[in-house]
C-alpha cells in the first residue's frame, strides 16, 4: 500500500505544470480590455491559496528548467507588463498574501514621465515590496513590423536606460503585445536574457524553453480555476510559420506529443473544429480567409493545449 501511494504522490509531481500569468491594468475602468479589478485579484488571490497553490519568483521556474529538474506540482509565477500607474491600487493585495510578482518595464513610458506609467522612482521602490523589474522593450512597438536594425537600435537604447535608471541588467525579458517571429525571437536571445515570455495560451513544462515561456493573460473577472487546469501540449509547428503573405490560411500542420486521434484545432475568428491525428502528426488542410491582423492558432486534446501567434507584417 505504501508503494501505491508514493507512485501515486510521484505520479501527480511528474506530469504537474507550472502556470505564469500575465497582468496589465488594475481596477483602471477606461481600459476593460487590460484591466482587472481589484475584486477579481483579490477573489484570484484567494483561490490560489485556499487550493494550496505557491507563488514563486519567476526566476525559480527558470532556475528549475535549467537545472534539468521537474517543475513542482501547483506553482504559479505572476508577471505584469508595461509598468501602469495603475498597479500601484493592486500592490496592497500582493503585500497582503505575500505574493511576489514580475514587472516587465516599457522604458520609454518611464524616461519621457508618461502620465498613466510609473516612474523610474516608483520602480526601483517596487524591488523592495518582492518585486522583480524586468524589460519590455524601449518603444513598446510591434516588433515584428520592424526591421532587423530597428529592433537591434530598440534593445540597444533600451537596456542601457534600463542599466542606467535601475542600476541592474535586466534577465528577463517580454515581448510587446506578446508578438514575435523567428527574427524576433533570434535577436531577442543574442542580448543574453535569462527567459523570455511570450502571451501564449499555455503553461510551462519540464520540455518547455526559457526563451519561449508561455503566460496566460488575466483580464476582466477572468476566473482562475480553469486555467490552472491546463497542461502543455508538446507541439512542433509545421505550417504555417507565418502569416501568410495572402491572407488565406490553406494548411496547419503540426506534430504533438499526446497519444490521440483526434484533437480539437481553433483559429480566431474562424472556430473550433475537430482534426484528426495520425501517428503524432496533424495535418489538416484549409482555405479561409483569416480576418484579423493577429490570430491565434490553438490545437487542444483534453486539458493539454498549445498556442501559435500569426502577425500580419
Amino acid at each position: 500500500m505504501r508503494l501505491i501511494t508514493i507512485f501515486c504522490v510521484l505520479a501527480g509531481y511528474i506530469f504537474a505544470d507550472a502556470h505564469i500569468f500575465l497582468y496589465h491594468r488594475f481596477s483602471d475602468g477606461r481600459y476593460p480590455s487590460t484591466n482587472t479589478p481589484k475584486s477579481v485579484l483579490r477573489a484570484q488571490f484567494e483561490f490560489l491559496k485556499d487550493n494550496n497553490y505557491t507563488v514563486v519568483p519567476l526566476k525559480s521556474i527558470v532556475e528549475k528548467l535549467n537545472q534539468n529538474e521537474t517543475l513542482p506540482e501547483k506553482w504559479v509565477a505572476l508577471t505584469i507588463d508595461d509598468g501602469y500607474k495603475s498597479f500601484l491600487n493592486a500592490l496592497p493585495i500582493f503585500e497582503e498574501f505575500g505574493y511576489p510578482f514580475t514587472m516587465f518595464v516599457y522604458v520609454e513610458a518611464a524616461e519621457k514621465k508618461y502620465p498613466d506609467y510609473l516612474s523610474w522612482e516608483e520602480l526601483k521602490k517596487l524591488e523592495n515590496h518582492n518585486g522583480t523589474l524586468a524589460f519590455h522593450s524601449y518603444s513598446h512597438g510591434h516588433q515584428t513590423r520592424q526591421s532587423a536594425e530597428e529592433l537591434k537600435a530598440d534593445f540597444e537604447k533600451g537596456l542601457e536606460l534600463y542599466e542606467k535608471r535601475l542600476g541592474s541588467k535586466s534577465a528577463f525579458y517580454s515581448y510587446p503585445y506578446g508578438e514575435f517571429d523567428d527574427e524576433v525571437k533570434n535577436i531577442a536571445e543574442e542580448f543574453g536574457f535569462s527567459a523570455i515570455l511570450n502571451q501564449n495560451i499555455g503553461t510551462v513544462s519540464d520540455t518547455s524553453s526559457v526563451y519561449d515561456l508561455n503566460r496566460f493573460a488575466l483580464t476582466g473577472d477572468a476566473n482562475i480555476k480553469p486555467l490552472l487546469k491546463y497542461k502543455s501540449l508538446e507541439t512542433e509547428w509545421i505550417e504555417p510559420q507565418s502569416y501568410p503573405k495572402n491572407g488565406n490560411i490553406t494548411k496547419v500542420e503540426a506534430r504533438i506529443n499526446a497519444n490521440t486521434t483526434k484533437v480539437k484545432l481553433y483559429i480566431t475568428d474562424l472556430g473550433w473544429r475537430d482534426v484528426t491525428v495520425e501517428d503524432g502528426v496533424i495535418s489538416y488542410d484549409m482555405n479561409e480567409k483569416l480576418k484579423k491582423p493577429r490570430v491565434r492558432v490553438i490545437i487542444q486534446t483534453g486539458d493539454k493545449i498549445s498556442t501559435k501567434i500569426l502577425v500580419k507584417d
